[in-house]
């Protein structure tokens, strides 16, 4: 019996590799609430959980930090007003104070965690600037460091990610600055 040769199969041979990622499905297919479906969004959740479920690294009087369930590093946090608001202009004074703050200090804890080389921070507003969901607003805290991006997610649109989010989240809540 003559053994088969990947060119003996359909498609044509392009020299890459393939890394298989079914667990993204689970992100790629999700629901995404509508701008009034609370119930449904995945900010307004985590809170109602403990925090080691909901990943929830801190929690303030308006606001809150959780671990992003999708990391683009280890440590990617995002920070939440409790409110369900799809804008930032939608934040009141006292919100946009907290949100101010508690995104300095989760870079604070990351420094003392992981001592990242940079951050970028971002907001996504509206599914059409690239929100995943769109109707609750969130700010992305990533943590870089120098060689961080390879070509997995260029090419494979995968990301390896050496640190599990509960350990993560545990670190992470264990050095957020007391106040």
């Amino acid at each position: 019996m003559q053994s088969e040769k990947p060119d003996d199969f359909a498609g044509s041979p392009d020299g890459f590799e393939r890394l298989w990622t079914p667990h993204r499905m689970v992100y790629i297919e999700a629901d995404r609430p509508a701008d009034h479906d609370d119930e449904a969004c995945p900010f307004c959740a985590a809170p109602k959980k403990d925090d080691a479920d909901g990943l929830i690294v801190h929690r303030g009087e308006r606001c809150f930090v959780v671990m992003n369930l999708f990391p683009y590093n280890p440590g990617h946090l995002l920070v939440c007003p409790y409110r369900h608001v799809p804008l930032y202009l939608d934040l009141t004074d006292e919100e946009t104070a907290e949100f101010t703050k508690l995104t300095k200090e989760g870079i604070r804890a990351l420094q003392a965690v992981s001592a990242p080389m940079g951050f970028n921070l971002g907001m996504n507003q509206g599914e059409v600037a690239g929100a995943g969901v769109a109707a609750h607003l969130h700010q992305h805290i990533v943590p870089r460091w120098g060689g961080d991006s390879n070509f997995l997610p260029i090419i494979a649109r995968t990301k390896a990610l050496p640190q599990l989010l509960e350990d993560a989240r545990s670190r992470l809540a264990e050095a957020w600055p007391k106040n």
